[in-house]
């Protein structure tokens, strides 16, 4: 009697030990299978920012020269390269029908969810587009009254002014390496007002002065405008469409462009402009195939770096999207001094210097925050693993 309990007892006891090796081996396979998803699924994230990245730096950089190139060959009209920033959405429309025929299958889990109404989306895209097109004027205001190299520097401030409007919209935290970011980005613009008057300037001799200060201030509240029409767009992504998809994406730049076209469109035929464009294109000087060329691919560049930008936005946030655009800033005014033969003075370069300065300070706080999180993850994942050990232990007895 007493050998068959014993032998109950170690029976049970090798059966338990046996239920507890190979719940540990399925914890361990799954802990395998899930860090090679986290790894798969962190690299693709990180090529996608990576890729949607050189978009934006080489499609701003090609558009902001472009828009130069449009001045200097006998280009005059603002409201022209306003619209070229904003008019060239309808090459979108193929992707969104792509995008749409993917997505059906989540159309019906939508469904189940609130969604906003129409006419919220309505006043939102309303909204973007009215503060993008005036953004756009603006800027190209900036651009036909300073050389290009100048303009590049000045907007890169638009880093330090969406510092500000993320911190106000979206909770950003303003550390120690942001506020020196956004200290060393103010000085780099404010040097700019004491330079030189430069003679490449698209401007007369008799008006420079007056041409370069309203260039100046036309440039910062351009800058000032895309700053914040970039924390708002993060915002709303947040608080009201919540689903962050490429059609969504899509869906945002293709309306907003819309309705700045429409804006702008409006200033053109307003103004009277449009009267010019028969004689502007006879009277440019690298013929008006080029001229049409000129503003076609400008057109198609701004396109594809908001996209590229939304991305960003959709994927990491707004600041980090500003902090890839102020990589332009040593790479445009080489291009300019190249392709244009523009001077570089020394409060450029010190300019240019400052603003490399405030971006790598902005760069080194991602890094931070970046670590913080590997930390963060790592920490609840060794939490979740010490639990399900502690349960399977509990259910083995």
């Amino acid at each position: 009697m007493g050998e068959t309990q014993e032998k109950q007892h170690h029976i049970s006891f090798e059966e338990e030990a046996d239920k507890g090796a190979d719940y540990m081996a399925n914890s361990s396979n799954i802990t395998i299978s899930q860090s090679l998803t986290s790894w798969r699924a962190k690299y693709k994230r990180w090529l996608e920012i990576g890729f949607n990245s050189l978009l934006v730096l080489i499609c701003l950089s090609v558009a902001t020269l472009l828009g130069e190139l449009y001045y200097k060959e006998g280009g005059k009209s603002t409201w022209v390269n306003s619209l070229v920033q904003t008019g060239g959405f309808p090459v979108l429309f193929p992707i969104l029908f792509l995008k749409k025929r993917e997505e059906t299958q989540d159309d019906d889990n939508a469904r189940n969810n609130k969604n906003p109404s129409v006419w919220m989306f309505l006043s939102v895209y309303v909204f973007l587009g009215l503060l993008l097109g005036g953004s756009c004027m603006l800027n190209a205001v900036g651009l036909l009254h300073l050389p290009v190299s100048t303009f590049s520097l000045i907007a890169a401030s638009q880093l330090g002014f969406n510092a500000l409007f993320s911190f106000f919209l979206n909770s950003q935290k303003i550390t120690t390496y942001i506020a020196n970011s956004i200290i060393l980005l103010t000085i780099s613009s404010i040097l700019l007002v004491f330079q030189p008057i430069d003679s490449s300037s698209g401007n007369g001799e008799s008006s420079k002065g007056k041409s370069y200060t309203i260039g100046f201030i036309c440039t910062l509240f351009g800058s000032a405008g895309m700053a914040l029409l970039l924390s708002t767009t993060e915002r709303i992504f947040r608080k009201i469409m919540k689903k962050r998809t490429v059609r969504q994406v899509m869906n945002v730049v293709i309306w907003q462009s819309f309705f700045a076209t429409c804006a702008i469109l409006i200033g053109l035929f307003a103004t009277g402009e449009w009267k010019w464009m028969k004689s502007e294109i006879q009277e440019y000087k690298l013929g008006k195939v080029s001229y049409v060329m000129t503003l076609v691919w400008t057109a198609l560049c701004w396109q594809i770096y908001t996209i590229g930008l939304l991305n960003l936005i959709m994927k990491v946030s707004a600041l980090f999207a500003n902090v890839i655009t102020t990589l332009s800033v040593p790479l445009i005014p080489v291009l300019a001094v190249i392709i244009f033969d523009e001077k570089m003075s020394g409060v450029k370069a010190v300019s240019m210097i400052l603003a490399l300065w405030g971006f790598l300070s902005y760069g080194y706080q991602q890094y931070l925050d970046e670590l913080k999180l590997k930390a963060e993850k790592s920490a609840e994942k060794e939490e979740s693993e010490v639990s399900l050990v502690e349960r399977g232990l509990s259910g083995g007895n």
